[in-house]
């Protein structure tokens, strides 16, 4: 007889093959279509909210891995809220202002044209090429199934967007925030605008490293009681910069040298310049700081006076212990240079090229042949002007700023620019801006927690921020200067009728209408006594007064102020993180977040940046279409997102080899409750189906403590661990007996199916974050005592496991089965035996007691266990002092079950006897 057909045999529609980069373009659709996002939004009405505040990424090209990670970060973040019955927002936004965007129209166009273009136009073509990729990317994002506010995305270029950025500014001028003044800052000659920190990367560079001696004057001399040579001697590595020098920097806490030879020099750095050759001879004076302060030496390159200052930047790592001094060309020089009332010479134009300032000045020799020509070009003539001065010159490369956009050396050029004052008091506070920043920072959670430290520390130390650029693509500064007296117009009422116009017609407004028409009609100022100040924001204050512009506003339903998250990658401690917070600071005297979440960087299997010229670029679009999205979730989520995250084809291999074993576990569970119509109470389970359950709730109880704190990748390779050891190695095997040759309503039987039920419903909703996708797929083939009321995954809200009773001794019985199945292996290497079944345990073990026969014989898969047994002993081992007996089963093989339990050849056992009523 066949016997097949009476069996028990798993049974379900759901497929094994997911067939994803065919079948999830048509899900997503579906979800687009019915709206989830709204739909979620009703499903958690009233219920506690969670607000994750997009970071807004560039609206410029296709989306890149790196883009991929960072949302379908945000993706899982956001459901796994969800999917605990919370109330979530997630309002996705893109930066649309800027010099990238600017320069993708200047190169579509020409440079040429693009300068005999009025700013309208140029603006207009800008916001084409924005609104372009706002789409290309948004596409990109959904097609990685990213569920999110796709209907109603903020985007910075929006007129309203515009107008609250602008309201933002005036805030901030409101609270006394702002300042103009002439300041060194980054300077890019190559893109002809001011950078802030934020926009600035370090490159290795080429430079001069020089020594040069600064004879003092006759009256310095006199003073040191030293009529002869007396030189003190500066270290720079940019010779171009000397012209402007008026100062030199000495530390005010250090003792300097007069050598024999005439030079001084700090007296902790004479033994290295000894040796260097830069100075000769012994010592013939020490001299404190402070007797030098104020004596002038004279410029060997124009023979210009330089005043002796005190400074505490000054350190006594390298150089001379004497700094040369130029505020016009660096943040210390500028700093001691205000202490000490120096003069701010700025002889460098917005290109990099020396201008009329050095004929005017006489700031070098043949100061004519000079004017026109790049500074990074001058440097060699400069050092042969020097002459003797000239002590010593090398070259060596160091790390440099660089422009983040063109990759081109920065300078430091004072300019008339607008700064946020991070040391000004906003209006009414004792904090200043940046003491309220620090203790923001200190109530704000970090993942990871070193964050902290990062985002501190560049907050202590960083200066001003210059919020202004020279450019054509941005939110004006729009305020009106007096012509005659330079005061800048901040009257309320002035401010918010532009802002009102700007919310009505976007801030191109500004350049097209005239300011008579711009003006507040009763704000009693002559439209011919004004100006329009032209400069454009930094688009850092674009994006840092995103929280304004949504989470405050009206016109986005975005979720709560401040924000539970903001979550980008690391390098956002100098960039949105810091201009938000001190926006949020400056504005509302609190951080716009309650938490920061960072994330490394994707690199290649070898820890390599990706580039197209190495070949190693991994595109979202192309995995999507290779492995499906589903694959590149989880690769996110079972990556150690803290650091650099590795991809590579081999790396997704990998993870679809995880995601088919989490898959194909799940169609194990529906297949075998397919019939299950009632759960067995907890109670009335089996002792083995009990320990699954509670084995399986410490298991989700500990990943949903890691999702918590954000650490998907711990919880996801526990829940491997345990689909791997626990549930898949162990307990779907040895139950597979009883669900398929037990009675179909044995209670032996439907335990664990009820187990299984229980487990496959509460892990659903804890997967279903990353894997949307499938679990929604597997919603469609649940039978009702899985799904329950849901009819599909967005119905779902993870509930917890029973608590569950276990006897049974997990460690003891583990490492038991471990003991047996290494004879096992032995037995099957001799061909003693052929399967399992075939033997039976004969032990009077306490612990195995605990379990009744038909469980402890299927946690072994054995046919028998016994106290004693005169069958052949084919093995024995111990457990903690207790001893077990391998045999060979004393019964014959049942056709139905092949378990060696029949009392006959080719009999049935009792139990399928009994089933078959035979």
């Amino acid at each position: 007889m066949d016997y097949k057909a009476t069996l028990n045999l798993p049974k379900t529609d759901f497929p094994m093959r997911g067939n994803l980069p065919q079948n999830e373009p048509k899900r997503y659709a579906k979800w687009f279509e019915q709206k989830v996002y709204e739909r979620m939004k009703k499903n958690r009405e009233g219920a506690e909210m969670f607000t994750l505040h997009d970071g807004p990424p560039y609206a410029n090209g296709k989306i890149h891995i790196g883009h991929a990670l960072n949302k379908i970060l945000k993706d899982i973040i956001v459901k796994d809220n969800y999917f605990q019955g919370r109330a979530v927002r997630f309002a996705p936004g893109w930066d649309c202002h800027g010099l990238p965007i600017e320069q993708q129209v200047e190169k579509k166009i020409g440079k040429a044209k693009k300068e005999q273009l009025p700013k309208s136009k140029i603006r207009q073509l800008c916001r084409e090429h924005a609104a372009k990729f706002v789409e290309v990317q948004k596409e990109g994002f959904k097609a990685l199934g990213v569920i999110a506010d796709w209907e109603n995305p903020y985007v910075t270029m929006d007129f309203r967007f515009e107008a609250n950025i602008y309201r933002t500014l005036c805030n901030v001028a409101a609270k006394g925030l702002l300042v103009e003044r002439n300041k060194p800052v980054y300077w890019s000659w190559a893109e002809r605008t001011a950078l802030a920190e934020a926009e600035v990367e370090y490159e290795d560079k080429e430079d001069y490293s020089i020594y040069v001696a600064f004879e003092l004057g006759d009256k310095a001399k006199e003073k040191l009681g030293h009529p002869e040579a007396a030189a003190i001697v500066i270290w720079t590595t940019t010779p171009w910069t000397l012209p402007a020098n008026v100062g030199i920097s000495l530390n005010p806490d250090e003792i300097y040298v007069l050598t024999k030879d005439g030079y001084i020099v700090a007296e902790k750095l004479f033994d290295n310049l000894l040796e260097s050759g830069v100075v000769e001879g012994p010592i013939e004076m020490r001299i404190p700081a402070r007797d030098l302060e104020g004596m002038v030496a004279i410029n060997p390159l124009n023979g210009r006076p330089s005043r002796i200052v005190l400074g505490e930047h000054v350190v006594m790592e390298n150089g001379t212990g004497a700094v040369h001094t130029a505020p016009g060309h660096g943040e210390d020089d500028y700093r001691v240079g205000l202490v000490n009332n120096l003069e701010v010479i700025m002889p460098v134009d917005e290109e990099g090229r020396y201008d009329e300032t050095v004929v005017h000045l006489g700031l070098l020799p043949n100061a004519e042949e000079f004017v026109g020509k790049h500074i990074f070009e001058a440097n060699e003539e400069i050092l042969k002007l020097l002459g003797k001065s000239l002590l010593k010159v090398e070259k060596f490369v160091h790390s440099y700023p660089h422009c983040w956009r063109s990759h081109t050396p920065l300078i430091f050029r004072a300019t008339k620019q607008w700064f946020i004052s991070v040391d000004g008091k906003p209006d009414g506070e004792e904090k200043s801006l940046r003491e309220i920043a620090l203790s923001e920072i200190e109530k704000t959670k970090f993942y990871p927690e070193w964050g902290r430290n990062r985002l501190n520390s560049m907050v202590e130390g960083r200066p001003d921020w210059c919020i202004s650029r020279q450019r054509d693509w941005g939110v004006p500064i729009a305020f009106f200067r007096n012509k005659k007296t330079g005061e800048v117009i901040l009257d309320e009422k002035v401010l918010n009728f532009i802002a009102m116009i700007f919310e009505m017609k976007g801030c191109d407004a500004w350049y097209d209408m005239s300011i008579e028409e711009l003006l507040y009609p009763g704000s009693g100022y002559d439209p011919a006594d004004l100006e329009k100040v032209m400069d454009i924001l930094d688009v850092w204050f674009d994006s840092g007064s995103t929280w304004y512009a949504v989470l405050k506003s009206r016109n986005y339903d975005a979720g709560k102020f401040p924000s539970d998250l903001y979550l980008e990658g690391s390098d956002q401690h100098r960039g949105w993180f810091q201009s938000s917070l001190l926006l949020g600071a400056a504005v509302e005297h609190k951080a716009p977040y309650k938490a920061i979440l960072t994330h490394g960087f994707t690199v290649d299997e070898k820890g390599e940046k990706m580039s197209k010229s190495k070949g190693n670029v991994v595109a979202p679009d192309e995995v999507a279409k290779k492995y499906g999205s589903e694959i590149l979730r989880l690769w996110v989520a079972m990556s150690e997102y803290k650091s650099d995250l590795k991809i590579s084809d081999a790396i997704l291999k990998q993870v679809a080899e995880n995601y088919r074993k989490i898959r194909n576990t799940f169609r194990f569970l529906l297949a075998n409750v397919n019939d299950l119509e009632e759960l067995v109470p907890v109670e009335e389970m089996g002792e083995l189906d009990r320990w699954i359950v509670k084995k399986a709730k410490e298991v989700f109880a500990s990943m949903r403590a890691s999702f918590d704190m954000y650490d998907f990748s711990k919880g996801f390779h526990t829940l491997n661990n345990f689909l791997t050891n626990e549930l898949s190695g162990i307990y779907l095997d040895i139950t597979k007996d009883r669900l398929y040759c037990d009675d179909k309503d044995d209670i032996t039987r439907r335990s664990s199916q009820s187990a299984m039920a229980m487990i496959a419903k509460t892990l659903l909703p804890l997967v279903a974050p990353v894997l949307t996708y499938t679990a929604d797929e597997l919603m469609e083939f649940a039978p009702a005592v899985v799904k329950g009321e849901a009819n599909d995954v967005f119905d779902l809200v993870y509930k917890p496991l029973p608590d569950v009773q276990s006897v049974m001794d997990e460690d003891y019985m583990i490492r038991a089965r471990e003991s047996f199945f290494e004879i096992v292996d032995r037995l099957k290497k001799e061909k003693a035996v052929k399967q399992t079944l075939e033997l039976g345990i004969v032990s009077e073990s306490e612990k195995l007691k605990v379990l009744n026969h038909k469980d402890a014989e299927d946690w072994f898969v054995v046919s028998e266990i016994s106290k004693a047994s005169a069958s052949e002993v084919l093995g024995e081992f111990e457990v903690d002092g207790d001893r077990f007996t391998i045999v060979r089963a004393s019964g014959h093989k049942c056709p139905r079950c092949w378990r060696f339990a029949a009392p006959k050849e080719d009999g049935l056992c009792e139990r399928c006897a009994k089933v078959l009523n035979v």
